[in-house]
């Protein structure tokens, strides 16, 4: 089947052949790793587009602390990222390898498993969300006008947090099955939906913040419901018909697929809670540098997010076609596609850091509107300079953690993202708010009342610094983890312990 002249599709193909011409990359797995890569980067750059233009509807309409309200409730709202994109993990490995192997009937018990985990961990936030929104917010900041946004924003946009995790499962199940144009049109149709609906909900009903969050509600929902009929009718109007069909009224509790979910996606949830939990402290410290660093902060962010969708990409297409071969039992053209995507996905990571870096000020300033402080701008691009340095090596550690991902070795891409944030970029960001004073003696218990004279030293705050500092730990610290970890050759293993039994069976 031919497929569209999408010019995301032209660029990313046009990186891979060209790194193919240097004898970097193979020309094949170049063009294979482009067709997976890029419809999932679109729906990246549609939904992140989303958030991004939620933050500045807000700004404009609202004000900085409307968007630093909003920007408090993110981390809430990203627990259903965390949490439904660790189940995707398991779901994505088990569904590529069932995929390969031909085995359609664990495929299909992985599908409803899955959505039955998604459930189960998701409800109860929509229940703590809508009861508690002002407690929770509190627990980030004591500015009262942003507590107050953002507790409005929370209370309604928690009604989406199922159907977003359900989202992120289904996206990776169809990406498994080889086919993620399917997925970019669901979840970027859905993010172009919510743009619509937010500009109407906040311009035109004038419901500020509680209208970004009905708009994230609608979408996500409208979403959910177009994978479940795809995925339960084998087809969907205008899209033909899908290589599998999932009974809806199969198993949904089996015990082995359960435990495999859980098994593999656990550490895929950890490491992707790291980085919400994470949020939780460093909005904290962001806001003891006051309100117009925090709607810097937030927009730099939502920059960053746009920054990085060629790793939504190119991270599925490795756990894909990683996956796919190791279900084959072909351990070498696994590896072969681990490196070289992680190639592919730096060269791609560092002309979009290029291109932000260029227009950094005119990106920044379309955020806000004329009456906001000028500080918040001026923070802004200096935040932006530093994402734009950072953002390479999420390259390595995107495309190492989708291999890892596929194998079902997936503990160390969360322990590099741990590393990575509370070990690194949390402390740095402190550093950069209060500094750090040590005493010139410490008493040690264990030695009764001893004191060990150390010298005493202070470390001055660093200011803005220690927030450039942050955004660089947190991926060069995964990166150097996840591709010491792919090195090591142990995924493979692992990888054996999780592959279906070669015979074909029917769901």
């Amino acid at each position: 089947m031919d497929r569209p002249p999408n010019p995301i599709r032209l660029l990313i193909l046009y990186i891979g052949l060209g790194l193919a011409r240097l004898g970097l990359i193979g020309g094949e797995r170049a063009r294979r790793t482009a067709d997976l890569a890029w419809p999932r980067i679109v729906t990246g750059i549609a939904r992140m587009s989303k958030n991004a233009v939620d933050v500045a509807m807000v700004g404009i309409a609202v004000g900085p602390a409307a968007i630093a309200g909003v920007g408090f409730a993110s981390p809430f709202w990203g627990l259903a990222f965390g949490i439904g994109g660790g189940i995707a993990g398991g779901t994505i490995a088990l569904v590529s390898q069932r995929y390969g192997a031909e085995a359609y009937g664990e495929l299909g018990q992985a599908v409803r498993s899955s959505a039955l985990l998604v459930l189960v961990f998701t409800l109860p936030l929509t229940v703590v969300f809508w009861r508690y929104p002002t407690e929770l917010i509190s627990l980030i900041s004591d500015d009262a006008e942003a507590i107050r946004l953002g507790a409005d924003y929370l209370r309604v946009v928690g009604f989406g947090i199922p159907f977003a995790g359900l989202n992120l499962v289904g996206s990776r199940i169809f990406v498994g099955l080889d086919d993620a144009r399917t997925p970019m049109m669901f979840r970027g149709g859905g993010a172009v939906a919510n743009i619509v609906l937010n500009a109407t909900f906040i311009f035109v009903l004038e419901f500020g913040v509680v209208g970004a969050a009905m708009g994230t509600v609608l979408s996500n929902a409208a979403a959910a419901s177009a994978f479940a009929v795809a995925l339960v009718a084998g087809r969907f109007p205008g899209l033909g018909s899908f290589p599998v069909r999932v009974d809806p009224l199969g198993s949904y509790l089996h015990l082995a697929t359960l435990r495999d979910l859980i098994e593999i996606g656990l550490p895929v949830m950890a490491r992707g809670l790291v980085w919400t939990v994470a949020e939780f402290p460093m909005l904290g410290i962001v806001d003891i540098f006051g309100q117009n660093t925090v709607a810097a902060y937030v927009i730099a962010r939502r920059i960053w997010g746009l920054m990085n969708v060629p790793g939504w990409g190119f991270g599925l297409a490795a756990s894909s076609l990683v996956g796919r071969e190791l279900g084959a039992n072909d351990e070498g053209a696994a590896e072969s596609y681990g490196r070289e995507i992680m190639l592919f996905a730096f060269a791609t990571y560092f002309l979009s850091a290029v291109i932000v870096f260029a227009f950094a000020e005119p990106i920044v300033n379309a955020f806000v509107g004329d009456a906001s402080d000028p500080a918040v701008v001026e923070i802004g691009i200096g935040l932006v300079y530093a994402a734009c340095f950072a953002i390479p090596l999420k390259g390595i550690s995107s495309g190492a953690s989708g291999a890892l991902e596929a194998s079902g070795d997936t503990q160390w891409t969360f322990y590099s993202q741990a590393a990575g944030m509370f070990g690194c970029a949390i402390p740095l960001a402190y550093l950069g708010a209060a500094g750090l004073s040590i005493p010139p003696a410490v008493s040690v218990p264990l030695l009764g009342s001893v004191a060990v004279p150390l010298g005493g030293f202070s470390i001055p705050a660093l200011g803005l610094v220690g927030l450039y500092l942050g955004f660089i730990s947190e991926t060069a610290v995964p990166a150097a983890i996840n591709y010491w970890r792919f090195s090591t050759d142990k995924w493979k293993a692992i990888s054996r312990a999780y592959r279906p039994d070669a015979t074909p069976s029917d769901d």
